[in-house]
């Protein structure tokens, strides 16, 4: 088949961020097509028409692919989808929202990634930047798209910018004046082919930043040492590795955090945080501070910005204590990485909530975790048997069919100050729509456990 070349974009995905790129791009007068194969998006595609903007719902045509001048396909769209390659192949364009963004921006951003923390990062940042008297939009994978900004009205001083591996993945152009990479664990591994490839998505942040730019990492990140000579940027690094400190901008101890940068030299004490709880949170006020500091943000508004900051929900959230039971939500913790943190926080005395759809997951990392610290597992979703194989040997494992029975074995199997949390090392789509619908439903089953 010969190509025939037309002068639309074709949007791949209409859910948040497929549709303000949608809308961008007709208000900069570009011809749009748009296609989604699920059919709930009718109402959304009855909008755009109204816009101008082409859709075909409930189903994809090869050949409104094949056509396209450029396809952006929505962060959630695998770049391994048949209609895709079949473009490709033909020579059909693809990019992202990040090229997009960055074709039009004007602003200096500041641009966060990682396997775990970056929506609290970001969040941080944004707080931090409003309490030195800076206007932030805060925005990307976090859940506003990058473009809105773009769209609206206002005016920001800096974009702070939550960045998924998916957006990195077809980005050529994009450049953040300050790049943040947290840390890399093992995830989304059903999309990537190899978990080398996550890698190197992740640390393509930086590829575009020069020597004006500054690039803030992790210590313990593995493959810095690699990557560490191939960055232009100017690196500050952080690390809560007692033996790692020596030539660390930012030193996280467990009861305060030593910067000492370009002629700073400042300590802030961590011990009374009660929003930002255990190392994995520290690491987060040290990158989020460094990436301020960076920027020349006062020491005295990042100071102002942790006083202030509000922890967001479904991260190691407090629910309820039913007759000496403590209830945590951390519903976001989709990776094992990210359950090991909760359980070093609790230490002791866990029934731990765990399963959902897997990506690839190897729970077997759990077992030092496990083995340490948690009494007896309830296994729910998709994941379930693979789960009750792994723990059997180590601990009690049950299996729930659904959340509201999981909550009741969990609290029938708990005594007096024992922790009881929903950490699930997996997606939530088996069961839900996203995390914050299971976290929500958790919440929601606890509450009323506490009434009867």
């Amino acid at each position: 088949m010969k190509k025939i070349k037309q002068p639309y974009f074709l949007i791949i995905g209409l859910g948040a961020s497929g549709v303000s790129m949608a809308k961008f791009l007709r208000s900069k007068g570009e011809a749009v097509v748009a296609t989604d194969i699920d059919e709930s998006r009718a109402n959304i595609a009855k909008e755009l028409n109204t816009l101008g903007i082409e859709t075909e719902i409930g189903f994809h045509n090869q050949e409104t692919f094949n056509r396209a001048h450029v396809m952006i396909p929505s962060p959630g769209i695998p770049l391994t989808n048949k209609f895709i390659k079949t473009a490709q192949g033909l020579g059909v364009g693809i990019t992202g929202e990040l090229d997009i963004f960055t074709q039009y921006n004007d602003r200096p951003i500041i641009a966060i990634t990682g396997t775990n923390g970056k929506t609290t990062t970001t969040t941080l940042i944004g707080e931090m930047l409003r309490q030195s008297d800076m206007t932030p939009f805060v925005g990307g994978n976090i859940g506003t798209p990058l473009v809105d900004f773009l769209m609206s009205k206002k005016t920001a001083d800096v974009i702070v910018a939550e960045i998924s591996s998916f957006q990195l993945d077809i980005s050529k152009r994009f450049k953040p004046d300050v790049g943040v990479l947290l840390n890399i664990s093992g995830d989304h591994l059903d999309r990537y082919e190899r978990y080398t490839a996550y890698e190197d998505s992740k640390w393509s942040i930086f590829k575009n930043q020069m020597s004006s730019d500054k690039a803030i990492l992790n210590l313990s990140v593995k493959g810095l040492n690699k990557a560490y000579g191939k960055l232009k940027s100017k690196i500050f690094l952080f690390s809560s590795d007692k033996d790692t400190l020596t030539n660390c901008s930012a030193k996280i101890g467990s009861k305060q955090i030593e910067f000492i940068m370009e002629g700073l030299h400042h300590r802030i004490k961590t011990d009374h945080l009660k929003e930002l709880v255990g190392t994995h949170n520290r690491e987060n006020v040290a990158a989020a501070a460094l990436a301020c500091l960076a920027l020349g943000v006062d020491i005295n508004g990042i100071l102002k910005g942790l006083e202030t900051f509000k922890n967001l929900p479904h991260r190691i959230e407090f629910i309820k204590t039913i007759k000496g039971v403590s209830f945590y939500n951390d519903s976001k913790a989709t990776n094992t990485d990210a359950v090991i943190r909760a359980i070093e926080y609790f230490q002791k005395n866990i029934v731990l909530i765990l399963g959902g759809r897997e990506k690839g997951t190897d729970f077997s990392l759990l077992t030092t975790a496990v083995r340490q610290s948690v009494k007896a597992i309830i296994a729910i979703g998709e994941s379930k048997k693979h789960i009750k194989d792994t723990f059997k040997n180590i601990c009690t494992v049950k299996k729930a069919q659904t959340m509201k029975e999981a909550v009741k074995k969990a609290f029938d199997m708990a005594f007096k100050n024992d922790i009881v949390l929903l950490s699930p090392a997996c997606a939530s789509f088996d069961m839900y729509d996203n995390y914050g619908h299971r976290g929500t439903d958790f919440a929601t089953h606890v509450t009323a456990l506490g009434k009867k």
